[in-house]
């Protein structure tokens, strides 16, 4: 007994000392020791499971081995020490990808080591390869909740309350699916997620049922069997349980070597606009590997290879295209052949669906009434003709909260089949598809300080649904481990190295929470950070944190990949910079930058895709380039051409370039250039006064990046003194919900487009071309009548919690400089921003030469930096050629156009100056034009913004007329 307590009296003496000694192990908070065993030989020590909540490391095991060996010391005599947490050593809580060679790879928790999986669909149009990265692998991933119907209170609602102008359910879909899932795709792998993945409310769904078609029309040649079942429209909305793919039937056909049939699905677009493709086709037992479909879109054709043998029975996603409105046949459609490469064997047609549409589950009488990527997995999965019992309706129909979480892991289940099949059933054959991993994707966390983040909780269970500590193969749950830790790891490491040097790694918790213990495959539930809480509010705001943070994830995933299946892993690229798209005699050459990414040195491009867009069509399947710059030559005229790039490497590709559009008019006698100083992306103003916190949008909407949908409503509680009592109560950071299903525009990045249509319009060529291809000094602007620069919401913007050199300076010195040297050459400008002039006028920030610029160049001052409430403007009679001329721009969030809410109010500097716009609620003046030793326009908002584009061709109709008019 004495030995005993003098021993326990020691370790905790150790924990003790850890707290205030930083030298000493650091022990997570909980952390105590639990058993104490001993025999001649050994000393086996077992901590607490707080101890396996930390991250360990080699080095660490290590060091805390031998500050218990010394703090035990007068008990060991030549007894070995064993230190125990979770049930294991501590050296197993080491996940295999950081085991040095002191320290053996465990084999038992290596999910895969074969060949990749089956991969459902293969785009054959793809020009860029991935064997380093993801391709052959097939990832499950969600965000969150989603709105759901409520059985108890018998409304449809949000499953968190919204803060800070934003819900759980909506923040995690500007994660998942506007970021990771496209990195995800980028780096090859197939992506499935059980809720709806495309925000387009509209939806085409035209069926091999005649009787159940929707909106559109197919139309079968050769020689066609009708089976069942299969997809039938029916009647929606559906009531609970009912299978729409139980409905109706398909259509087979033996498959040809040289194709003798085909279906041909073309639909009735409800508007222009972007569009996911999914097919659907019925289970056979001589299905083929390889059915051909072709998508024919508004930017030409992409053909996928379809594995029909598995994911029969349900929706499965080719791609995101652009359609007209209306029924198009040949840019709006979709076509399988049986054309084949198997010597026997049937290919089957079913429905095709475009589009995401809006809620088809009705409950106790009414549908979510929303579109559907709102709504949970449970309504998704029925539409997706998932069995009810095994799957989403785990309760009879009494509790919609809970089948919607315990859904997705069974999905998942469902998706891979027997034996990891639901755990209902798990010899269920499911849909064959091999899922690798499965991701979920929370925001819960509380509050913390007032001046603290709270961090990153990653949850994965040892135990499954059945209990044991092993998936139905026999592999070791602490896979589960390994990708909770790599995927927390590279997260922590990437926010503190880019975001906030303080960013909390919270805990590695083993827990029976749903959406980590049913799935059985690697599976993680991952609490990125906290809705709730100011400061991660402030965070998570910005979309530079959401791309990065979204990258991180990206990496941890591919990283447990490799480490499972023994390659060494590549990094997608960052996206290319320094571009332009400018005529030249052979055609149009286009030029660009790849960017390094200080983080990831495998990141380097190998080589370029160059995508590009006619007129306002879609994007086309783009070509590959090892050089940085393509001339394009035989380009008819009269035509504008847009371009943009990615970068690629073994890794997969990046995101795409900025777009820049060129057009060679037939008829003009001039020619412009467009300068895109348009990049900027930054999160919205914030409050912090005394008791007052928040999201302050009536003083900076931030700029989001391209379409934010997790957007719900302003900001309407401000002191940070009011509990939250109920989702219904006015708690600290309550935000209105009238945006709760209307994504917010941001900058797209393809507003010289925007602009060219305008000039276009006026009769001018143009070329397009970055800021960055000016700043640095190898591009002529002097080969250019005119030149237009965009300036959008371009602002000086710093980081939330970084020590980092702002990005977005408007008019930074080098740009200025090549900006009065082309003036002075006799060169015309216009320039048009939200910011640029308040930005000239900081003195805090800038340099002498800024006013000068200011001054002298652009003959302006500024006199408030929010000119305009409303936006409206009206030209005097000198612009407007001797009438009023009224129009406006947009100020208020916009699924269209991005909101210049806080334009600045300008003064002319100089005789010659002289005012050529006013703001119509105040007439101050919102444009100044100076015609004297050069040529220059200037507006205070954002010419892009402009509510009508055919007002937009007539302004700039005007600003022509001006400059080129004596």
């Amino acid at each position: 007994m004495e030995r005993a307590a003098g021993m326990r009296a020691s370790i905790n003496d150790l924990i003790a000392d850890a707290e205030i000694n930083e030298a000493l192990f650091d022990f997570p908070r909980g952390t105590a020791l639990d058993t104490l065993r001993w025999d001649d030989d050994y000393v086996e020590v077992v901590f607490s499971e707080h101890l396996s909540r930390r991250a360990l490391r080699p080095s660490d095991v290590s060091q805390l081995a031998h500050q218990v060996e010394r703090y035990l010391g007068p008990y060991l005599a030549d007894r070995k020490v064993s230190i125990l947490s979770l049930g294991v050593p501590v050296a197993e809580l080491v996940p295999n990808i950081y085991r040095d060679s002191g320290l053996v790879p465990d084999s038992s928790r290596v999910f895969s080591s074969a060949p990749r999986g089956e991969m459902l669909v293969r785009n054959l149009n793809r020009e860029y390869a991935a064997p380093r990265g993801l391709d052959g692998y097939n990832i499950a991933l969600w965000p969150s909740h989603g709105w759901y119907y409520d059985n108890t209170r018998d409304i449809w609602r949000w499953q968190r309350l919204r803060m800070f102008q934003t819900v759980e359910d909506l923040l995690t879909v500007s994660f998942a699916v506007s970021y990771l899932t496209p990195m995800l795709e980028n780096a090859g792998a197939q992506v499935f997620l059980p809720r709806e993945r495309d925000p387009q409310p509209g939806m085409a769904v035209v069926d091999n049922d005649s009787s159940g078609a929707l909106r559109g029309k197919l139309l079968t040649e050769g020689l066609w069997a009708r089976e069942g079942p299969g997809f039938g429209a029916g009647r929606p909305p559906y009531s609970n349980g009912h299978n729409p793919f139980l409905d109706g039937t398909y259509d087979a056909t033996p498959v040809s070597e040289e194709g003798n049939a085909t279906a041909k699905w073309t639909p009735d677009i409800p508007q222009q606009g972007s569009y996911a493709v999914y097919v659907s086709y019925g289970r056979v037992p001589d299905a083929v590997a390889d059915a051909e479909y072709t998508v024919y879109h508004a930017g030409g054709e992409t053909r996928f290879s379809v594995n029909q043998t598995i994911g029969a029975g349900t929706w499965v996603y080719l791609g995101t295209f652009d359609f007209a409105a209306g029924m198009n046949p040949d840019n709006g459609a979709v076509v399988l052949s049986n054309r084949s490469a198997a010597s026997a064997g049937r290919v089957t047609a079913d429905a095709v669906r475009f589009g995401g549409g809006r809620g088809l589950i009705s409950r106790n009488g009414s549908t979510g009434g929303r579109p559907r990527y709102v709504e949970g997995a449970r309504y998704h999965l029925q539409y997706s003709g998932l069995p009810d019992t095994l799957v989403y309706d785990l309760h009879e129909g009494a509790d919609d909260y809970r089948d919607d979480y315990q859904s997705r892991g069974e999905w998942v289940n469902y998706m891979r089949g027997a034996p990891f099949g639901p755990n209902r059933d798990r010899s269920s054959l499911g849909l064959g598809i091999p899922i690798d991993v499965s991701l979920a994707m929370h925001t819960d966390a509380g509050t913390v300080g007032r001046d603290s983040t709270i961090g990153t909780l990653a949850i994965y269970s040892l135990e499954g649904a059945d209990s044991t500590l092993v998936f139905p193969n026999g592999v070791s749950r602490f896979a589960n481990r390994d990708l909770a830790d790599i995927v927390q790891t590279q997260f922590v490491e990437d926010l503190r190295a880019l975001h906030d040097s303080t960013f909390s790694r919270r805990s590695l918790l083993e827990a029976q929470y749903s959406e980590a213990f049913r799935p059985n495959v690697p599976a993680l539930l991952l609490e990125l950070l906290s809705h709730q809480n100011p400061e991660d509010a402030r965070l998570y705001s910005d979309p530079r944190v959401r791309f990065d943070a979204s990258r991180a994830i990206y990496k941890g995933i591919l990283r447990f990949l490799a480490s499972q299946n023994g390659f060494d892993p590549v990094v997608q690229p960052l996206p290319v910079t320094h571009m332009a798209a400018v005529q030249e005699a052979g055609g149009i050459r286009v030029s660009w930058r790849p960017s390094a990414d200080p983080l990831e040195p495998t990141a380097d491009a190998d080589y370029f895709v160059l995508y590009t867009r006619i007129e306002e069509g879609g994007w086309d399947n783009g070509r590959r380039t090892e050089s940085d710059n393509v001339l394009l030559r035989g380009l008819p005229a009269d035509t504008t051409y847009s371009f943009r790039v990615t970068a690629a490497n073994a890794g997969g590709q990046s995101f795409p370039s900025e777009t820049l559009s060129v057009r060679r008019s037939s008829g003009a006698v001039r020619t412009a250039l467009i300068v895109n100083g348009f990049d900027r992306v930054a999160p919205p103003e914030f409050l912090d006064v005394d008791s007052l916190r928040g999201v302050a949008f009536f003083a900076d909407q931030g700029v989001p990046h391209e379409v934010d949908y997790s957007f719900t409503g302003y900001q309407f509680n401000f002191n940070d003194r009011q509990v939250w009592r109920s989702d219904d109560s006015p708690y600290h950071g309550a935000s209105h919900a009238d945006f709760d299903t209307v994504g917010i525009a941001g900058n797209t990045f393809d507003f010289p487009y925007v602009h060219g249509a305008s000039l276009s319009d006026a009769d001018f060529s143009f070329d397009s071309v970055s800021d960055e291809a000016v700043f640095d000094g190898s591009f002529n602007l002097s080969a250019y009548d005119f030149v237009d620069l965009i300036l959008g919401e371009e602002q000086r913007t710093g980081f939330v919690r970084a020590r980092r050199a702002q990005q977005f300076e408007a008019l930074p010195r080098v740009l200025r400089q090549r900006l009065s040297e082309y003036l002075q050459g006799g060169g015309r400008l216009f320039v048009s921003g939200a910011h640029f002039a308040s930005e000239l006028m900081d003195s805090a920030h800038q340099d002498a030469t800024a006013k000068v610029f200011a001054d002298s160049v652009l003959h302006l001052s500024m006199i408030t930096t929010h000119g305009s409430r409303r936006g409206g403007v009206y030209a005097s009679e000198i612009f407007a050629g001797g009438s009023r001329l009224d129009f406006s721009f947009n100020t208020e969030p916009s699924p269209v156009l991005y909101a210049a809410e806080g334009a600045d109010a300008l003064k002319p500097v100089g005789v010659e100056a002289e005012t050529l716009l006013r703001y119509s609620e105040n007439n101050l003046a919102a444009g100044i034009g100076y015609r004297g030793n050069h040529r220059v326009v200037s507006f205070g908002f954002p010419f892009e913004v402009i509510t009508s584009r055919s007002m937009r061709a007539h302004v700039m109709r005007m600003i022509v007329d001006y400059l080129f008019t004596d």
